[in-house]
């Protein structure tokens, strides 16, 4: 990422769950569960990383959240939520770049995720990050019947 971003990456922390909460209820029409979020906080194979504002003023409070599994040679992109006043600053992109620098780390070699066909805006970003359609998943969002496109991104070898 070109330029220093104005937030920092963190593990998420149970205290996060009611932030992360109101931004899911803000971003999504069928916003992930507390307990779903709990259930991968305790999973081995699931990270989850905040990005917060630095700065005495209000250090520490939540922009954005990333959840992604790390599953041998992958990273595979389960939730990106990036609070409504934080919008358009870059916080999703650097999310997903801070997912790719932690699989890396890890050994991975690639990165994949589904994306609602009619999310314009998101497929919009992982196409500038890098990300190429590999395939659908029919009526994947089954509460709308929507489709789901699938995405990749493989990795520079170093």
């Amino acid at each position: 990422m070109k330029g220093a971003a104005p937030f920092r990456f963190r593990p998420v922390v149970e205290t996060d769950l009611p932030r992360i909460m109101e931004i899911e209820a803000a971003g999504f029409l069928h916003p992930w569960s507390e307990a779903l979020l709990r259930a991968e906080m305790g999973h081995a194979w699931s990270v989850q990383r905040a990005a917060v504002v630095p700065g005495p003023e209000d250090g520490g409070r939540i922009l954005g959240y990333i959840i992604f599994w790390l599953v041998h040679d992958e990273v595979h992109v389960l939730n990106v939520g990036t609070a409504p006043e934080a919008r358009r600053r870059g916080v999703a992109r650097a999310l997903m770049d801070e997912a790719v620098a932690v699989g890396r780390a890890k050994g991975a070699r690639l990165s994949t995720l589904e994306v609602r066909r009619s999310n314009a805006p998101a497929i919009a970003l992982y196409r500038s990050l890098g990300y190429r359609e590999v395939g659908v998943r029919p009526r994947y969002y089954a509460e709308e019947d929507e489709d789901a496109i699938v995405m990749t991104l493989e990795f520079d070898p170093r």
